[in-house]
């Protein structure tokens, strides 16, 4: 049986496919199509991936994976963009592609766009959740009322919803009525764990410098513990330029935080190999792919979030609810040899 052509529409995915584009920002969402896409295609799939137009080649590809140009980021004009150049080309960059099936991500008005495209065509449409806000109405991240309305409208006919954990499973159910079927996230394994001494590192954040990601509560516990070493790791962002710069001011003032900016994915491997703990401040995420990237590398994870459970019921980390609680979970690690050991095991595993 020849499988069938998959398209992924992920306007920002190509910094995580292609390497000579790995200085633009990306973040999770962009990392699991490229991950699921190049595995597709390392199957034998045909697979096509719609993104924006960077400057490259139309028509490259990728470990497989065959790119299709849509429009550039800054074309067109403010108010009148959202139909030409956006829609218009997003709708010629999916005829093109010619799929069987269609993925994309996170809430917005692509979903929709995809949706009426594909299913006047009699093809199919899957739609991941990226984030935990994605399943709740009143927490969407998405600007205009507009494109909320069109994500609603996506949502309720995507023929498949692939949720990241059995909570957005159930608010998926709750808020919008919607059936869904759980995905675990995709990660590239690890190419060795060092020991706990050879580690350098005894905090890694990393994360896009935004507001619900708190930032600010890294430096803090860098404060209370001037003797550990801290390591930032975050890009500036369109609307946060001014809680980037403050960030990075702040941590440079202090003797023990190294402020990296952004780093490409890549090289962030690096980081977490040679981090003793990933420390994690968002309050909003999905699956954070930040957790398994440092899982993989035997770095246990203190993090506000703790999706279904992981991090309390397998022990590969401490899940925190304040800035005092997670201080305290840096404290023991820090310390703790053992606990530290036993915690990189289970990550591992």
């Amino acid at each position: 049986m020849t499988p069938p052509h998959v398209c992924f529409v992920g306007l920002l995915n190509l910094p995580v496919l292609a390497p000579e584009f790995s200085h633009r920002p990306a973040g999770g969402a962009e990392l699991q199509q490229a991950l699921l896409a190049k595995a597709l295609a390392r199957r034998g799939w045909r697979v096509s991936m719609i993104v924006a137009d960077f400057g490259q080649p139309d028509g490259a590809t990728w470990d497989g994976v065959r790119t299709i140009k849509a429009y550039r980021p800054d074309e067109g004009m403010p108010l009148l963009r959202f139909l030409h150049p956006r829609w218009t080309k997003l709708h010629r960059a999916l005829r093109r592609a010619d799929a069987d099936i269609y993925y994309t991500s996170c809430a917005g008005a692509h979903l929709a766009q995809t949706v009426l495209f594909a299913h006047h065509r009699g093809r199919k449409v899957v739609f991941k959740i990226a984030s935990n806000s994605d399943c709740d109405p009143r927490e969407l991240l998405v600007q205009y009322r507009r494109d909320r309305f069109l994500y609603r409208y996506g949502l309720a006919r995507a023929d498949l919803v692939l949720a990241q954990t059995v909570q957005q499973q159930e608010a998926l159910q709750r808020n919008f009525a919607r059936h869904s079927r759980i995905a675990p996230s995709l990660i590239e394994a690890a190419e060795r764990c060092r020991t706990r001494d050879q580690r350098d590192i005894d905090a890694l954040w990393v994360g896009h410098v935004r507001s619900f990601k708190r930032p600010d509560m890294l430096l803090e516990a860098a404060r209370r513990f001037p003797r550990l070493r801290f390591h930032m790791v975050g890009g500036r962002m369109p609307g946060s330029e001014q809680l980037f710069d403050r960030i990075r001011l702040q941590a440079r003032a202090l003797g023990n935080v190294t402020f990296h900016g952004a780093v490409p994915y890549r090289k962030v491997r690096s980081l977490y190999e040679r981090a003793r703990l990933l420390v994690s401040t968002s309050e909003i995420e999905g699956f954070p792919n930040t957790y398994l990237q440092a899982w993989s590398h035997g770095t246990p994870v203190v993090g506000f979030l703790d999706p279904d459970g992981l991090l309390e019921t397998h022990g590969s980390g401490r899940a925190v609810q304040d800035i005092e609680g997670m201080c305290a979970a840096i404290a023991v690690l820090s310390e703790d040899g053992a606990d530290w050991e036993r915690a990189s095991a289970r990550a591992r595993d």
